[in-house]
């Protein structure tokens, strides 16, 4: 226990780069760490390095294991079941797959137009921008790994219900017609080599991090920014977890955005340290990156009115309840 207990510290929550910024803002600049100017230097620096270094071994890893599952390989499994277990293996495949919601519309688009229901299709597209195997560890380096673990089960389950009710409704014909005629190219697929597959993986570290670098510099500021210089009394006013209204609001103010989880979480992290409710908190982040503005402008364009209300009211009202149970029962998490 204590060997494990020393490992997520050193190596998740890295205590050891946190006394480093703290040596460097007290000798390098000559501030004391606890000040409101040194402490908004020492959120920025120390998360902006532990997210960036967390964030390039995982994609790494991740994009290891996703080498395996190229998308005509997932359709192939994916069909192979039916019902609920299709909901839950496709769930479960979107936790390793891309990084937010925009980069998995196109799979969206290539896995309906190779004939899996669009229930199962959608158990993917909830999932894959909302849990993936990064946001686990993040979460835990953040917070802890109950509250890591019980994130994404909740999210798997959101992903697994809305599919599944998407599915019972039979909204095929809401579908935009020309995804059917945009077949999935049926080809073999080459078996790639060790060496091909730690490319493809650095590759993908490279690409991932050129796309998210600003979200998570904009979120880490924003983080310092309420960490240290917003009263507390001002965020408990609005977000406090007393207030019955505290999680739709978060929900709504993360909607307009567009952010996937690694530039949320340093925000996520300063508003639970002013006393916002964690399941305030999540709802913000899960609206942010299930939810955001462009990713349902991007989808409109593939989905009729109709489905695309449908999809926002499923994920909207799981959100707003996970919010809520989180509030309630988080404290026996943290």
């Amino acid at each position: 226990m204590f060997i494990f207990e020393w490992l997520n510290n050193q190596l998740l929550k890295m205590e050891w780069l946190h006394h480093l910024v703290t040596v460097l803002i007290e000798k390098g600049f000559g501030l004391d760490p606890i000040s409101r100017v040194g402490g908004s230097i020492h959120f920025f620096i120390y998360d902006v390095i532990k997210i960036f270094i967390l964030l390039s071994v995982l994609i790494f890893f991740i994009s290891y294991i996703q080498s395996y599952f190229p998308p005509e390989r997932t359709k192939k499994i994916l069909s192979r079941f039916k019902g609920l277990t299709a909901n839950i293996l496709s769930a479960l495949l979107g936790t390793v797959t891309p990084f937010c919601s925009c980069s998995s519309i196109p799979l969206f688009i290539g896995f309906t137009s190779a004939g899996l229901p669009i229930g199962v299709t959608f158990s993917f597209l909830i999932s894959s921008p909302l849990v993936d195997l990064a946001s686990v560890i993040l979460l835990a380096s953040i917070f802890n790994w109950r509250i890591a673990i019980a994130y994404v089960v909740v999210g798997l389950v959101l992903a697994v219900i809305g599919g599944t009710i998407i599915s019972k409704l039979k909204l095929e014909k809401y579908v935009e017609s020309f995804v059917y005629s945009n077949q999935m190219i049926s080809a073999t697929q080459e078996e790639l080599t060790t060496r091909e597959r730690l490319d493809y993986s650095k590759d993908q570290v490279v690409e991932i991090i050129q796309k998210v670098w600003l979200y998570i510099l904009i979120g880490v500021g924003i983080g310092a920014a309420i960490h240290n210089w917003i009263p507390e009394s001002v965020i408990t006013a609005l977000l406090g977890q007393d207030k019955w209204y505290s999680v739709p609001l978060a929900t709504i103010i993360g909607t307009p955005m567009y952010a996937d989880i690694f530039g949320t979480l340093p925000i996520a992290e300063a508003l639970v340290a002013k006393g916002v409710g964690i399941g305030t908190a999540l709802a913000f982040m899960m609206s942010v990156t299930a939810l955001s503005l462009p990713s349902l402008i991007m989808l409109k364009k593939v989905v009729k009115t109709r489905l695309l209300v449908i999809f926002i009211g499923i994920v909207t009202v799981g959100i707003l309840i996970i919010g809520y149970t989180f509030n309630a029962f988080g404290h026996l998490l943290l």
